[in-house]
């Protein structure tokens, strides 16, 4: 979570029209969600989202529909919300999962992180879960922040995202650890293609324009063949051609792709079907947005 100056920061970005390829669907007004920092298209009820807050709230996920719509709490028993910054769904042996990563460090001081994997509810109704696993690890070469998180459960792999080093660097966790205790999550590589903040991009408050450009989620699509990083002012798509490993695919260009004007964007996740995915954000009321995703080329 950043400091919430940084909110009157991006208010400063200029509102767009209505861009191609982009629309708002919904807007969350619950006062249950003031800081969405994670989203995650359901599996178990196709066509609507989880949603999770970060640090100082509740340890609970909210399934809402696209509109904005609150249908149900699901409180996680023992995983306390230390800094929860990211979100992902998955299915594995025909079960459908939620991974919560609370892996937040604004200051880089926490030593290890904490995921957490509940299974989701088959009922849409309030309800408790406990963690079917978790996965503690840490950081190569010491501690650091990180509010982008996916699974790939073809690989077994989780990847993550720095968000405070430039550039960005990818990183893989297993999805199933064999071993016990604390692990070290494995750098596989820098994102290319991200730039850092333009000069006339400081407006009032230039110390803060270094947020600009950090990853705040991302999210691999369905079919495997891409992944969406997002930004505070835009999400990238970086496409993975036949053969090639996550560290190859983000070491080529993205695609850019505008969502608008969202105060402190740090909310993303694939449609189910793959042609579009959702973005969301800090501060009520929060808007979704919808983004199509464009056919490779």
């Amino acid at each position: 979570m950043l400091h919430r100056l940084i909110v009157v920061v991006l208010c400063a970005l200029p509102m767009s029209a209505v861009l191609a390829g982009q629309r708002t669907v919904g807007t969350m007004n619950d006062p249950r969600l003031p800081e969405v920092s994670g989203l995650a298209a359901s599996h178990a009820h196709p066509g609507l989202l989880w949603v999770e807050n970060d640090s100082d709230n509740p340890p609970d996920v909210y399934l809402v529909k696209p509109d904005g719509k609150l249908l149900m709490t699901l409180h996680v028993d023992g995983a306390p919300n230390v800094d929860w910054e990211d979100f992902a769904s998955f299915d594995e042996h025909g079960r459908h999962y939620l991974l919560l990563a609370d892996a937040g460090d604004n200051r880089a001081v926490r030593d290890t992180v904490v995921l957490y994997a509940i299974e989701e509810p088959a009922t849409i109704a309030d309800a408790h879960a406990s963690p079917a696993w978790s996965i503690r690890f840490r950081w190569p070469g010491g501690p650091r922040d990180c509010e982008a998180v996916t699974v790939d459960v073809a690989t077994g792999s989780i990847l993550l995202i720095s968000k405070r080093t430039v550039p960005a660097v990818l990183y893989r966790l297993p999805l199933h650890p064999t071993a016990r205790g604390v692990l070290t999550a494995k750098r596989l590589g820098p994102l290319v293609g991200i730039p850092s903040p333009r000069l006339d991009e400081t407006w009032t408050l230039p110390q803060f324009r270094q947020y600009l450009s950090q990853v705040t989620a991302a999210d691999i699509a369905p079919d495997r063949g891409s992944i969406a990083v997002l930004t505070y002012r835009r999400a990238y798509l970086y496409r993975r051609s036949a053969g090639e490993s996550w560290a190859q695919a983000v070491s080529h260009s993205p695609q850019w792709l505008p969502f608008g004007w969202l105060p402190q964007a740090e909310a993303l996740t694939f449609r189910l079907d793959g042609r579009a995915f959702y973005v969301s954000g800090e501060h009520l009321p929060a808007p979704i947005v919808e983004v199509d995703v464009p056919a490779s080329p």
